[in-house]
């Protein structure tokens, strides 16, 4: 079973009431060979490397202390804002940089987060990162307005396959320069690439649920976070699906109509996701599918049909 799917179906089984791909937390049995090869990537010196040497440079053990992690952040803002020199257009990297901004010791938010609605105006993901400094402040006046910018995003992407297939192409682009026993086949490669764009780019979602389950009935905030719970729900990543069901199931205990649409949904989603990692697909193939697809879910449905025709 691959690791992000392992990752997913965690969640889903700790959140209880609450797809698909590959990736995601565990043990990290080899730091060394990551740190090496960030610092092959990153000579390489083009976007795509830099993006994934930043993204292996701040990948970590999943209980490593926090000093550790900002000084790893750190370390890895340098090579993401590289990346997003020489990539400035690219929304994937922008994210990216955003989240290692927070990340990381005295980074100011407001020039990265600025950069990143500038590239992608109608995510609404854009401004998570904002909204985060604002709980942080508990200046509810600035929640509320963040809120309310977030809820007029037509979309939320945190670009994971993206991510993804950026990282995995960087891996395999320079794999002859790479600690010789690193990443042996492609499907190595793939899960690793998985592994370390969830860390890249999956951001907490604890400031948004917190603000929305401060949500009064008729209040302003609790229908923008309707709204935004309904662009959770179509979002590209799995994870901020879940986020979505969870936050308007909260917000709507008592509509009997909209809990039984949101718990449909959501075993439609769990299904796909138990059948599509079980599923027998090459590594090659799932990154196909990733290339046409920006949704994981989509990836899981991608994959479901076929192997349905076998």
């Amino acid at each position: 079973m691959h690791r992000r799917c392992v990752g997913v179906l965690a969640f889903v089984l700790l959140q209880a009431p609450c797809c698909c791909a590959m990736g995601g937390g565990g043990a990290d049995p080899f730091p060394g060979w990551r740190a090496a090869a960030a610092g092959t990537l990153a000579a390489r010196g083009d976007a795509s490397s830099l993006a994934t040497a930043a993204a292996l440079t701040f990948l970590g053990p999943p209980s490593r202390p926090k000093a550790e992690t900002t000084k790893a952040a750190t370390a890895a803002l340098e090579l993401a804002v590289k990346a997003s020199e020489l990539a400035p257009n690219n929304p994937a990297i922008s994210w990216m940089r955003l989240l290692l901004c927070m990340n990381a010791s005295g980074c100011d938010i407001r020039q990265a987060a600025t950069t990143m609605r500038w590239v992608a105006a109608d995510n609404g993901a854009a401004w998570l990162p904002t909204l985060t400094v604002a709980q942080k402040d508990r200046d509810t006046v600035e929640v509320d307005r963040v809120l309310d910018s977030m809820a007029e995003g037509s979309k939320f992407e945190l670009y994971g396959n993206r991510t993804t297939v950026m990282i995995y192409g960087a891996l395999r682009r320079a794999r002859g320069q790479l600690p010789r026993n690193y990443l042996k086949s492609d499907a190595a490669r793939l899960n690793e690439a998985m592994g370390v764009a969830d860390a890249a780019v999956l951001p907490s979602f604890s400031p948004l649920i917190n603000a929305c389950r401060d949500a009064t009935p008729g209040a302003a905030r609790r229908e923008n976070c309707l709204t935004v719970s309904r662009t959770l729900q179509r979002a590209d990543m799995v994870m901020a699906q879940l986020v979505g069901f969870g936050i308007e199931k909260r917000l709507n205990p008592g509509d009997a109509r909209e809990l039984g649409r949101i718990a449909e949904r959501r075993r439609t989603l769990e299904l796909r996701v138990a059948l599509a990692t079980e599923a027998n697909v090459a590594a090659r193939s799932r990154l196909a599918f990733m290339r046409q697809l920006s949704r994981e879910e989509d990836v899981c449905i991608a994959i479901l049909r076929v192997t349905a025709k076998r």
